[in-house]
């Protein structure tokens, strides 16, 4: 399979991805990384779900929602979702702030990658489940898409 540019509008009315809701197995543990480690403000949490919403302008832009201690773990060679992307500032530098606050809480740096349009960090949260933090680089695809294909290593 080749990838295939569609920068062209089409008649799809899909506007943006409203929001994500990830599988964790704790609520609470997962609230610790994503509002204490991550910074995410908590929207509200569900009456009678083990669910939280968070917020980062609009009702809810991420969820989770809890399914127990003994739910099983992704496979990390299975099919779902590879991860889950957050814009965290408009540098490096707050891309560089991001990663010392991950590692300040003992989390795992999976990598550092330069796309040529950001510059992201990707790890994982305590289920397994696939993150990535981004700032955005270049309007370079607007010109060539195929700019997405390729990458390198990036040293913060």
């Amino acid at each position: 399979m080749r990838f295939v540019s569609l920068v062209r509008r089409t008649t799809v009315p899909i506007r943006a991805v409203g929001h994500a809701v990830l599988k964790v197995r704790n609520q609470q543990r997962s609230e610790e990384f994503y509002h204490g480690v991550l910074g995410l403000p908590i929207a509200t949490r569900h009456a009678t779900r083990p669910m939280t919403f968070f917020t980062l302008g609009q009702h809810h832009d991420f969820a989770i929602v809890a399914m127990g201690d003994d739910a099983p773990l992704p496979d990390p060679k299975g099919v779902g979702l590879f991860h889950v992307a957050f814009n965290v500032g408009d540098s490096v530098d707050d891309l560089r702030a991001m990663k010392e606050r991950l590692e300040s809480h003992g989390v795992e740096i999976d990598g550092l990658v330069d796309h040529n349009v950001t510059n992201s960090i990707y790890f994982r949260d305590p289920d397994g489940n696939g993150l990535e933090l981004f700032v955005d680089t270049s309007d370079a695809w607007k010109d060539d898409p195929s700019i997405l294909t390729k990458a390198q290593p990036l040293t913060l």
